[in-house]
């Protein structure tokens, strides 16, 4: 269609082809192409023509027929009505992607990791374990007390046989700033100096590693790895990969306290760690005292600490009268030496100090 082009500056007008690129007014004039976005035009009605100006754009003027600006603007209506429509289609598949990526993160791969820890070749876990565990030891020092460890570790690899765990269990005590025991996949446990000096009999702490060898036993541990390396594939996916962000997400499972576990996998530990006890013919009672004292010593000194225990572990009163009810008496599980040695296995002049 034709228009009207004065260029503000002499009286001459010239005859000019108007078309309409997407939002934009385009048309030649002796001096060049000239691009108008509709947006920034200024709009006059004279009669049956209109005449256009560009807001800061000088004198510069067109002029239209009345029928061709409302046959541009017809179709400028219909590319904007079509790129409302690409936009709320990219929004809606925005939601959607959104929408499978929270299913994906939170439905599947916890449902999935259960079948694929029990998958998961234990030559392959040991060595991830290997690698949590060189992560874990920059900050939490193994204590100094030989005579202790020795017997901690015996402890565990005793456990761990009667539980006929695919991996040999190594418990050791290290310096932490925190109550916790945490069980490393491929069979490595560790266990902080402060819940040692928490616990006040062999049979308290013999139960705290019985569960964690049962956490071991049932794949529990590779499990919560399995859900953390899904959940770190996703972030490395939304943050570009290479970044390594999904990486330090799975190290970061493994570190600080311990990785998470669902209700049912702490209570199957207990149920299957007193079990264990109780096929060494040792006693499976301090579990229930170890509880039952958590949930009190929680409100009262030194609460801070406890919490963060019982903050990984609920129900602990819960959990303590169940852990009665299923108790069996039995032997030490040390001597009365080995128990002083364990006590002051991390009484080397060496200790982490609280971050508050």
């Amino acid at each position: 269609m034709q228009g009207a082009y004065n260029d503000g500056r002499t009286a001459r007008t010239l005859a000019v082809p108007v078309a309409l690129d997407g939002e934009t007014l385009v048309f030649q004039a002796d001096n060049g192409e000239h691009r108008w976005p509709l947006a920034s035009l200024t709009i006059e009605a004279l009669q049956d023509r209109v005449r256009l100006s560009q807001r800061g754009g000088g004198d510069a003027r067109l002029s239209l027929a009345l029928e061709d600006w409302r046959a541009l603007t017809r179709n400028a209506h219909v590319h904007h009505r079509a790129q409302r429509r690409r936009l709320f289609a990219l929004v809606a598949a925005l939601a959607t992607a959104a929408a499978s990526l929270a299913t994906f993160v939170f439905v599947v791969i916890p449902a999935a990791s259960g079948p694929l820890a029990r998958r998961t070749p234990p030559e392959l876990e040991r060595k991830i374990g290997d690698n949590f565990e060189k992560q874990l030891t920059i900050g939490l020092r193994p204590c100094g007390g030989k005579e202790g460890q020795a017997a901690l570790a015996a402890l565990g690899h005793r456990i761990g046989a009667a539980g006929d765990t695919p991996f040999q269990v190594r418990v050791r005590a290290v310096h932490a700033p925190m109550v916790n025991a945490l069980a490393l996949p491929g069979g490595a446990v560790l266990i902080t100096d402060q819940l040692i000096d928490l616990t006040r009999s062999p049979d308290e702490l013999s139960a705290v590693i019985a569960h964690e060898v049962a956490h071991l036993r049932q794949r529990h541990v590779m499990q919560a790895v399995w859900r953390s390396f899904g959940f770190g594939v996703i972030l490395d996916a939304m943050v570009g990969g290479g970044t390594g962000a999904g990486q330090q997400v799975v190290l970061l499972a493994g570190s600080a306290t311990s990785l998470r576990y669902s209700r049912s996998a702490e209570a199957e530990a207990d149920r299957i760690g007193q079990a264990l006890l109780a096929r060494q013919g040792l006693s499976s009672a301090g579990m229930a005292s170890f509880f039952q004292r958590l949930a009190g010593t929680s409100e009262g000194p030194g609460s801070r600490a406890v919490r963060e225990l019982i903050s990984d572990h609920p129900d602990t009163e819960r959990r303590a009268e169940a852990s009665r009810a299923r108790a069996t008496p039995g032997a030490s599980a040390f001597t009365s030496a080995e128990w002083r040695s364990v006590k002051a296995a991390c009484k080397d002049g060496w200790r982490l100090r609280r971050p508050f």
